[in-house]
């Protein structure tokens, strides 16, 4: 009989059980997790079940790593986005979190692209630490990202997007993640990558200021290729700053409508 143990395939006597499978493999295994839950009850083993041993305080490899962090995925996420590559346009407050949240479930490549520096006011909302400031902002997040997740591929430019040069940046996306703060800088990314990349989707955003309420943040289509995340009207202003939980829930919104697109689901 067939399972994947920590996500590799594996062929185990079909009467063996979860704690005979942990006495040949990992007798130390203190963390059982089968199909995305832990348990800690013996049960039988079905055809293709998705079984996890860890060992709690050990230090895993790159590789290991990327198993055990996938394990309480839903089975079979994992082999359909490994192979993925996203690009962020921008990450400040939006792109600092999603960048984080693709990287936790696995997104395989990410190509982060942004010509700022980290700022004293960033640390509000972004992703980044006080030891950081003046550190460019792709070079400080890639850092970030690989304390989380080392097997994750990381490209970053440290440039300003423009016409002439975005196709070149993210031609080889499978999804590309709108994340800037300007509007002049949103239109321009949008209206070149959906004329020029013919076909793959954006991922936008607009409205997530202030401490309005959650819900008022939603996902749209807006087009044939265009989601757009956020309430469409809340921008920061005077007495209206962008502040972590909203700018949050709207890169979390960015990060899920991202992960449906690779999963070949409608975000909205």
């Amino acid at each position: 009989m067939k399972i994947y143990l920590n996500e590799q395939p594996e062929i185990i006597a079909a009467t063996l059980s979860l704690f005979e499978l942990r006495q040949q493999k990992k007798p130390g295994a203190d963390l059982l997790i089968v199909n995305g839950y832990p348990t800690d009850a013996d049960q039988s083993l079905k055809e293709d079940d998705r079984v996890v041993l860890i060992q709690r305080g050990e230090q895993p490899t790159a590789e290991d790593l990327q198993h055990l962090m996938m394990a309480r995925h839903t089975p079979g996420v994992h082999e359909k986005i490994k192979n993925s590559c996203v690009g962020i346009a921008g990450v400040g407050g939006l792109g600092s979190n999603i960048a984080i949240a693709l990287s936790r479930v696995g997104v395989g490549k990410l190509i982060l692209v942004d010509f700022d520096m980290v700022e004293p006011s960033n640390l509000n909302r972004q992703q980044y630490f006080i030891d950081q400031i003046g550190l460019p902002k792709v070079e400080a997040m890639k850092e970030n990202l690989l304390r989380i997740n080392p097997g994750v591929e990381i490209s970053t430019h440290h440039q300003r997007v423009t016409a002439e040069n975005l196709t070149q940046l993210f031609s080889s996306v499978d999804v590309l993640v709108e994340a800037f703060d300007a509007a002049e800088q949103k239109a321009l990314l949008a209206r070149n990558f959906l004329s020029k990349v013919t076909d793959k989707p954006l991922v936008a955003a607009s409205g997530m200021a202030g401490f309005e309420p959650s819900n008022s943040i939603q996902t749209q289509k807006i087009g044939d290729r265009l989601y757009l995340c956020g309430d469409g009207t809340t921008a920061a202003g005077p007495g209206r700053g962008l502040m972590a939980p909203r700018v949050g829930i709207a890169a979390h919104h960015q990060a899920n409508a991202v992960l449906r697109l690779l999963l070949g689901e409608e975000p909205n």
